[in-house]
């Protein structure tokens, strides 16, 4: 259902570093670069995130309560993407860990301009 997720960005050149790194851990790599926009996925024809600066010219600002999930393979990936978002200078948002007693496992953090994602696997892969 979902073709892309976009969230905005102050730090455009910062932040295609920060993806770079981040989604190369399960495979990602960046589709496609313009002046002011990126693509990370697998293919043009599976979904995506993107990073942008406003096309408004605006601030970007993170939603108040809008998050972008990252669905992987296994703990020790959710693990590694939590770990290197913090080195590369995101922040933590959440311990690493199950969620509930359906064996949801997950690692919340923060982007460089404050977007909150998180990587996680699905009850029935934990």
């Amino acid at each position: 259902m979902i073709g892309y997720v976009t969230i905005g960005t102050n730090r455009f050149k910062e932040a295609l570093q920060f993806y770079d790194e981040l989604l190369s851990l399960v495979g990602d790599k960046r589709l496609w670069t313009t002046e002011s926009m990126a693509a990370w996925g697998v293919s043009r024809n599976d979904p995506a995130l993107c990073i942008t600066k406003p096309l408004n010219g605006d601030t970007a600002v993170p939603g108040n309560g809008a998050m972008i999930a990252l669905k992987v393979e296994s703990v020790s990936q959710v693990d590694a993407i939590h770990a290197k978002a913090i080195q590369l200078g995101g922040t933590d948002e959440g311990a690493l860990g199950s969620r509930g007693d359906n064996g949801f496992y997950a690692g919340y953090f923060r982007d460089l301009d404050g977007n909150k994602l998180n990587a996680y696997i699905p009850a029935s892969r934990a």
